[in-house]
């Protein structure tokens, strides 16, 4: 057979010309444009004040920058979903501005703080966490608007007269510094662990109301024991001396792994991190301390821009053998894909290149689910075998409580079963008391050792038990009264 020889020019020729025509009559070896609504306008969808044309639009700040304590009042798409491990300024520089910025900036922290809260540190009369040391705090702390004499007065108003007097008291709370956000420990851990401690923001919350550090650990398969760290935070120093002789050989590489530090976006030994030295990092027991919390905050990474990110509590890991789903805003099915998801980057991929892989095995995470899986709820001594009060055991305040628990003040509908939990994510709708932009469905947390968790809700804008009560008090239109609003925190803290 003959072959034919075609000139370069003609093929080259050819080729641009298949590309010219490609792009002119919109081919498809690229993908197909998709369907376009002609003339659309868009559908109420009773989104009302908290609609995304409603709210001020996200200030361009840089990384370090100050950021609105008012950031629910703000919306709208950021320019990129992706970070990078550059600063705005050279390392020194990096330093000087925070050097100069964080006293300014916390003493405005502790004003708008102090503005929100009256953080008078008075306790619960003999009412201590597991551990048997720290007071429980009492409440309400939560500063009312002025003009309103008591809660029992603000629950008179309708959602529509709340938001449009701009009566409510529990707004949500923001990182002091979202631009840079990231964890942020609190006083009694940095005494601790001084490597931890930033150079640009301290947390916000005083440390009485805070949890317990450190705090008790209680194991599913060893209740024998009590607290069985003795009052001690478990390290990577110290975990073989406790454990060793208790748990399986795969228990203890689990273990070892949620107490071995990795580089995060913000702690590392590069540049780009907000202490002044070099860090290994941090570790999953650094904030889910002993198993449970210290109180440390950082953002969910369930979306961008950052600014839009909701601050989020470092919920405790106890009794997660109970918890069918995890996660705040994400359907996350077990406590080893929890291990594997953890957020160590800021929900961005793309930093570990810079700042070094965790790269775990599916093994080793398995490891560390079967571990969180063994931690136990604090003992509830007052509570039966079907997780009823023990009436001998319990004061008619109490008892009151749990009547109303299940009954007028609704909370069994979404706290029930052995954990207090439906494993569901509820949508509150807050935003009807307030305007602005809407956080949407947040899960349903356990309510089991609930004393030893302050502060409440996911953003730990409820400092007490007692401003949890008034807060769903108002929200679902509850119309409790102070006796009643009282009884139910005595009951949850038998729980």
């Amino acid at each position: 057979m003959k072959k034919i020889k075609i000139p370069l020019f003609v093929v080259f020729g050819g080729l641009l010309l298949l590309s010219f025509q490609i792009i002119n009559n919109k081919l498809h070896f690229l993908q197909s444009p998709g369907a376009v609504i002609e003339d659309y306008e868009e559908p109420d969808y009773e989104l009302g004040a908290g609609h995304v044309d409603s709210l001020i639009p996200y200030p361009a700040l840089k990384k370090g920058e100050r950021t609105p304590f008012d950031l629910w009042r703000y919306g709208g798409k950021g320019k990129s979903s992706f970070t990078t491990p550059d600063l705005p300024m050279s390392w020194d520089e990096w330093v000087a501005f925070h050097k100069k910025q964080k006293p300014e900036l916390m003493a405005d922290v502790r004003k708008y703080m102090n503005s929100r809260f009256d953080f008078n540190g008075e306790a619960h009369e003999g009412k201590v966490m597991s551990g048997g040391r720290k007071p429980i705090m009492k409440g309400p702390i939560t500063r009312l608007p002025k003009g309103i004499a008591s809660y029992e007065a603000l629950s008179k108003y309708s959602p529509d007269e709340i938001r449009n007097k701009d009566l409510f008291p529990f707004k949500p709370l923001a990182h002091p510094l979202q631009t840079t956000a990231h964890m942020l420990f609190p006083d009694s851990w940095n005494k601790v662990h001084p490597e931890h401690a930033r150079i640009d923001v301290d947390h916000d919350f005083p440390d009485e109301y805070l949890p317990e550090f450190p705090p008790p650990m209680f194991l599913s398969n060893h209740k024998e024991l009590g607290d069985v760290t003795k009052g001690r935070e478990v390290t990577l120093a110290n975990y073989y001396e406790i454990f060793n002789g208790l748990l399986t050989p795969e228990q203890m590489e689990g273990l070892n792994e949620l107490l071995t530090p990795t580089p995060t976006t913000w702690f590392n030994h590069t540049s780009h991190r907000v202490t002044l030295e070099p860090s290994v990092g941090v570790s999953c027991f650094a904030c889910h301390v002993n198993g449970h919390t210290n109180g440390a905050i950082e953002l969910g990474p369930d979306s961008r821009p950052n600014l839009a990110r909701l601050r989020m509590d470092t919920p405790t890991m106890r009794g997660n053998f109970n918890a069918m789903q995890l996660g705040s805003k994400r359907s996350i099915r077990s406590m080893d894909h929890f291990a594997e998801v953890e957020e160590y980057f800021d929900g961005d991929p793309g930093m570990q290149q810079h700042i070094g892989q965790r790269g775990l095995q599916r093994a080793i995470s398995n490891r560390m689910g079967d571990f969180n899986s063994m931690l136990d709820f604090p003992p509830a001594p007052k509570l039966d075998a079907m997780s009823n009060l023990i009436p001998s055991k319990s004061t008619k305040q109490e008892l009151m409580g749990e009547r109303l628990f299940k009954g007028k003040a609704k909370c069994a509908t979404c706290h029930y079963g052995p954990a207090f939990v439906d494993d569901y994510l509820h949508d509150l709708k807050v935003e009807r008391f307030y305007k602005g932009r809407p956080e949407g469905p947040i899960k349903t947390f356990s309510l089991r050792g609930i004393k030893d968790s302050p502060p409440y809700l996911h953003d730990g804008r409820l400092p007490t038990l007692d401003d949890a009560v008034e807060f769903f008090n108002l929200i679902l239109e509850l119309k409790l009264s102070k006796e009643e609003k009282d009884a139910l925190t005595a009951y949850m803290m038998c729980l």
